[in-house]
Order: C-alpha cells, then sequence, then structure tokens
C-alpha cells in the first residue's frame, strides 16, 4: 500500500502579498496578514471586480495611508468607512480627495468645525489631506477600495478583519495616540483599544446627515489637548493653501 501523504505537511506555503512601499514598521507589523489565507481570497476578488468594474481607488494608492503614515509616527488614527466612489475622489486617505476636486460634504463640515476649533484656521480651497498624514495622522478606512458609484460595495471581503489589525498593531504603541471615532460604524471599534495610554474621541459623523449633532464637539483641539499632556507635541491641523500630488 503506498505512503499516505502528510495532510499538514505538504501544502505550499502561503507567499506574502506584501504591498510595494510600504514602511518596514508596517511590513513588520502587518506581514502575518499579508500571507493569511483571507487576504490571498480578497486579493482574487479584487482582481475579479477590476476586471468586471471600475474599482475606486486606483490600485497603486489603495496603501497610501500607510505608506505616508508609518506606524512609529502614529499620533493619531482617524477612522472612515469606506472609499468615495464618485471618479477622481479617492485616494487612499479618509476624508482626502485629490487636488482639483471639489470638497465633498463631510469634509466641508470638517472644515466648518476646524474653523470653529482652531483658532486661525482657514479652510482651503481643495480637499486633500496627505499634509495631515505625514504629521503622524492615519487617515485609515475600514474598507480600503469600493466599485464606481456603489457605496459600501467591498464590505464583507476581508478588509474589515485587515484593517481591524492596523488598529489593533496602532492600539500596540506605548506612546500615546488618539483614535477619532465618528458616527455609529467608526465607534464600534472602540473595543479594539485597550492600551490605558491611549484616547478615545467619539462624536456623530460629519456628514450631512447628522452634522447638527458632529458641529461643536471640538474633536481637534480635544486631540492636541491629549497630544500635548502625553508630550507628544500638537498637530497643525492648517493645511497648506496650494497642493499638488
Amino acid at each position: 500500500m503506498p505512503e499516505q501523504p502528510d495532510l499538514f505537511g505538504t501544502a505550499p506555503e502561503r507567499k506574502s502579498l506584501m504591498p510595494a512601499g510600504l514602511p518596514q514598521s508596517w511590513q513588520d507589523a502587518l506581514g502575518g496578514e499579508f500571507a493569511a489565507p483571507y487576504f490571498h481570497d480578497l486579493k482574487d476578488f479584487l482582481v475579479q471586480e477590476r476586471r468586471e468594474h471600475t474599482i475606486y481607488p486606483p490600485a497603486p494608492d489603495v496603501f497610501n495611508a500607510l505608506r505616508y503614515t508609518p506606524l512609529e509616527n502614529v499620533k493619531v488614527l482617524i477612522l472612515g468607512q469606506d472609499p468615495y466612489h464618485r471618479p477622481g475622489q479617492a485616494h487612499g486617505l479618509s476624508f482626502s480627495v485629490r487636488p482639483g476636486v471639489p470638497v465633498p460634504p463631510s469634509l466641508r463640515n470638517i472644515y466648518k468645525e476646524l474653523r470653529e476649533d482652531i483658532p486661525g484656521f482657514t479652510p482651503p480651497r481643495h480637499g486633500y489631506l496627505r499634509a495631515w498624514a505625514e504629521q503622524g495622522v492615519l487617515l485609515l478606512n475600514a474598507v480600503l477600495t469600493v466599485r464606481e458609484g456603489q457605496a459600501n460595495s467591498h464590505q464583507g471581503k476581508g478588509w474589515e478583519t485587515f484593517t481591524d489589525a492596523v488598529i489593533r498593531a496602532v492600539n500596540a504603541r506605548e506612546e500615546r495616540v488618539v483614535f477619532v471615532l465618528w458616527g455609529a460604524y467608526a465607534r464600534k471599534k472602540a473595543k479594539l483599544i485597550t492600551g490605558k495610554q491611549h484616547v478615545i474621541i467619539e462624536s456623530a459623523h460629519p456628514s450631512p446627515l447628522s452634522e447638527a449633532k458632529f458641529l461643536g464637539t471640538r474633536p481637534f483641539s480635544k486631540v492636541n489637548a491629549a497630544l500635548e499632556e502625553a508630550g507628544r507635541g500638537a498637530i497643525d491641523w492648517q493645511l497648506p493653501a496650494q497642493v499638488s500630488e
């Protein structure tokens, strides 16, 4: 009788699907996610989706939140739900749009609140938030891709498992991080934030549907107060008047 194969020892190990250009700190923290079976399934789903539909953001931009804000630099995490689903908007940062694209309604309300909350803040004519990301504001969506014109179309495909791992990696930092959770969806993630050193700021979402409950909550001055208390330095929320990618 032929020898039976080893049921658990002969399967080829799945290779890591590490995106190009990720800072080493994110590679170290998330290496297991990029090799996990769910991430391979997610990759297969996205390959098929991009064959059949227009998907945002463009593939090179999907992981920009991690590229622009290395793990060791994270001071603040602002959690969005999924990317903008209209042409030219999404580029991998929550709430942000590319230069030259009209400022979306939620971001207009964020600017409105900043004007009341941060003395001297002047809303720019653009919605490009990379300057925040480069200061340590991780602008993370819970789902990192979307089908054109179909909000939430990529929910439940695996992205949430991945971005929960991102949140856990930030939670594991010894230095204080301020987590900004706007709206019921984001606030459910508070259970992942267990470090006593961290601060959670919760409120309604800046969407026009809930702006009355969002405006007046002063999250940005609260973020800076929490950072300064921990000796981490405030965020300069003022965005440059002119930007280019």
